[in-house]
Protein backbone atom coordinates (compact mmCIF):
# COMPACT_ATOMS: atom_id res chain seq x y z
CA UNK A 1 0.00 0.00 0.00
CA UNK A 2 1.26 3.71 -0.55
CA UNK A 3 0.24 5.77 1.94
CA UNK A 4 2.18 9.23 2.22
CA UNK A 5 1.45 12.59 4.07
CA UNK A 6 4.34 15.44 4.71
CA UNK A 7 1.80 18.36 6.86
CA UNK A 8 5.25 19.19 8.80
CA UNK A 9 3.98 22.97 8.18
CA UNK A 10 0.34 22.55 8.55
CA UNK A 11 -1.34 22.30 12.20
CA UNK A 12 -3.87 20.08 11.92
CA UNK A 13 -6.60 19.30 14.73
CA UNK A 14 -9.41 17.00 14.68
CA UNK A 15 -12.67 18.67 14.57
CA UNK A 16 -16.19 16.59 15.46
CA UNK A 17 -15.82 14.41 11.89
CA UNK A 18 -11.98 13.59 12.46
CA UNK A 19 -9.97 13.09 9.21
CA UNK A 20 -10.53 10.51 6.58
CA UNK A 21 -7.71 9.02 4.45
CA UNK A 22 -8.75 7.24 0.99
CA UNK A 23 -6.85 4.11 0.71
CA UNK A 24 -5.40 2.84 -2.41
CA UNK A 25 -2.87 0.06 -3.23
CA UNK A 26 0.16 -0.33 -4.89
CA UNK A 27 -2.35 -1.18 -8.24
CA UNK A 28 -4.14 2.28 -7.55
CA UNK A 29 -6.86 0.53 -7.10
CA UNK A 30 -9.07 1.67 -4.12
CA UNK A 31 -9.46 -0.57 -0.77
CA UNK A 32 -11.09 1.75 1.31
CA UNK A 33 -11.23 4.80 3.94
CA UNK A 34 -9.88 5.29 7.48
CA UNK A 35 -11.06 7.79 9.95
CA UNK A 36 -9.63 9.12 13.16
CA UNK A 37 -11.45 11.05 15.06
CA UNK A 38 -11.28 12.45 18.83
CA UNK A 39 -12.27 9.10 19.91
CA UNK A 40 -12.49 6.61 17.47
CA UNK A 41 -10.25 5.20 14.64
CA UNK A 42 -12.64 3.56 11.83
CA UNK A 43 -11.97 1.41 8.84
CA UNK A 44 -14.57 1.98 5.95
CA UNK A 45 -13.43 -0.87 3.68
CA UNK A 46 -14.55 -0.71 0.17
CA UNK A 47 -17.55 1.13 -0.45
CA UNK A 48 -18.47 0.92 3.09
CA UNK A 49 -19.83 4.64 4.46
CA UNK A 50 -18.60 6.42 7.03
CA UNK A 51 -19.90 5.47 10.23
CA UNK A 52 -20.77 1.91 9.06
CA UNK A 53 -17.18 0.21 9.41
CA UNK A 54 -15.34 -1.10 11.72
CA UNK A 55 -14.27 0.92 14.80
CA UNK A 56 -11.69 1.03 17.37
CA UNK A 57 -11.27 3.05 20.13
CA UNK A 58 -8.28 5.41 19.29
CA UNK A 59 -6.63 5.03 23.25
CA UNK A 60 -6.87 0.85 22.34
CA UNK A 61 -5.90 1.40 19.05
CA UNK A 62 -2.88 3.19 19.93
CA UNK A 63 -2.27 0.59 22.74
CA UNK A 64 -2.78 -2.20 20.94
CA UNK A 65 -0.91 -1.09 17.67
CA UNK A 66 1.58 1.71 17.87
CA UNK A 67 3.58 0.21 20.96
CA UNK A 68 5.70 3.76 21.19
CA UNK A 69 6.31 3.74 24.62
Amino acid sequence: MKVAVDVKSIDLSLGNNGIVLYVYDNANKYVGKLRVGQATVEWCKGKVPIGKGKKIGLQDFINEHLNVL
